[in-house]
């Protein structure tokens, strides 16, 4: 199970930064790997939910030990084969959902429909829905604002070290609270929320500083230094409109007045087609690259926290039934809670590592590179909408799950530039899987229920 979530769950963190070239696969690897089994082994829980999310009640076990016991490894092993066949697939699948659907099927076949809370189980399904509608649409938000304040700037570099110190500023801010809130929550700080944001906002305002220095060492390129050669982006999108309105009008017009129409427009398609020439040859291999290559940090630095908040959290997937299966092994007794001993941590810990050094870059490509063309600034607009959708989440009590909120973060940023910059079959792929997880680890364990009670009853 710890091996799969490595596979499947960390390489969405990490996809992004693959995707937009911001990380080698192998540096993504390496980077990813220390901050989630620093994250699972030093504030991972070490006390857990032995049944995840409260979808059913252990006390239903009671005078039974041994159904339980069984019941905890078949969805182990269910919820792992599922998101085997997922990550074989590079389908980005929540992990969560896997051992709440395997979990769901055990409590079903051992105690029946009446013993799940079922209000429960329709909130987790609601995330769904709530995850990359939530996500996509703060994405979407953010990459729109980044393009005009800094792609439609007539001096891109020159703005994009304004605002350098102000996103700094807000990412770390939000990524503290992310670490706070989802990855030491662990540690049971209890911080308040003025606490929290304090913190937040002292942590943001170091790092301020230091880009503010940092970016200030940045020189402008020999195009920003030349202003009558710049040619805002935004006339380019206004010749599409003309280009638009000149074409309805030779659709409704006919005879001498339809060719000089028809002159214009073909006059219009050349202007425009020189404007789209001179745009990419003149000014984007120049000041855009400068201003990529600013957002590559800030990049890295969101798929670090939102690596860590995870390995500090979702570790328990693996080790919670795990714990479980310990605690009622060793005293008999069957609780929602059991003590997580540091072998186990360390075990979830590593199987996350392996999982994602072996198989994490099928998920990878498909997060950074089949949904959407990614660059830094697109990956960075993903990650930061995923990890401020993680904070709301929190504080609102709203069912997210981090799988679905950085795909529907990719995909807030990819319809910024318009639909047809969306991978339809990859999108469509990605939603089946995501509807037959619950249903698929719930078959999956009753299958694995059955032989093993039949092994070790006989």
């Amino acid at each position: 199970m710890a091996w799969n979530i490595g596979a499947n769950d960390v390489a969405n963190a990490m996809g992004t930064s693959v995707g937009s070239g911001a990380l080698t696969l192998k540096w993504a690897i390496v980077v990813a790997a220390l901050m989630e089994f620093a994250g699972a082994f030093l504030v991972g829980s070490h006390v857990t939910n032995t049944v995840r999310k409260g979808i059913i009640d252990p006390v239903v076990f009671t005078g039974d030990p041994n159904s339980y016991i069984y019941g905890m490894m078949a969805a182990l092993l269910a919820a792992g084969a599922w998101l085997n066949i997922a990550s074989y697939r590079g389908w980005p699948v929540s992990t969560t959902h896997s051992i709440v659907g395997s979990v769901l099927g055990f409590g079903i076949v051992f105690s029946g429909f009446s013993s799940i809370h079922w209000d429960t189980v329709s909130q987790i399904a609601a995330s769904w829905v709530v995850s990359p509608l939530l996500s996509g649409t703060i994405s979407f938000l953010i990459f729109c604002l980044l393009r005009r304040i800094i792609f439609y700037s007539k001096m891109p570099v020159q703005s994009a070290k304004r605002i350098t110190p102000f996103l700094v500023f807000f990412v770390l801010g939000v990524l503290t609270l992310v670490m706070v809130f989802k990855g030491l929550k662990n540690l049971h700080m209890d911080l308040t929320l003025e606490d929290a944001l304090i913190l937040a906002s002292e942590v943001g305002l170091i790092g301020a500083l230091i880009s503010f220095i940092l970016v200030n060492r940045i020189k402008s390129s020999v195009s920003e230094t030349k202003q009558d050669d710049h040619i805002d982006p935004k006339v380019e999108k206004s010749m599409q409109k003309v280009l638009m309105h000149l074409r309805r009008i030779k659709e409704s017009t006919t005879g001498e007045l339809s060719d000089e129409v028809t002159k214009i427009l073909n006059n219009s398609e050349n202007i425009s087609n020189q404007l789209e020439k001179y745009s990419h040859i003149k000014h984007v291999s120049t000041d855009y690259l400068t201003v990529e290559r600013i957002f590559v940090y800030l990049q890295i630095l969101s798929a670090c926290f939102v690596a860590f908040a995870h390995g500090a959290n979702d570790v328990a997937n693996a080790i919670g039934p795990l714990a479980g299966i310990l605690s009622a092994i060793k005293s008999g007794v069957i609780g929602m809670e059991a003590q997580v001993p540091m072998l186990v941590l360390l075990l979830g810990g590593l199987g996350i590592v392996i999982g994602l050094a072996t198989w994490g870059w099928r998920v990878i490509e498909t997060i950074g590179k089949c949904i959407t063309e990614l660059t830094p600034t697109r990956g960075f607009a993903a990650e930061f909408g995923a990890a401020i959708t993680i904070v709301l989440a929190s504080k609102l009590a709203l069912p997210v799950s981090t799988t679905h909120t950085l795909v529907g973060a990719v995909l807030g940023v990819g319809l910024a530039r318009g639909l047809n910059s969306l991978n339809l079959s990859t999108l469509r792929d990605i939603l089946i899987s995501w509807v037959i997880t619950i249903p698929a680890g719930a078959a999956i364990t009753v299958v694995f229920y059955f032989i093993i009670r039949f092994a070790f009853s006989g």
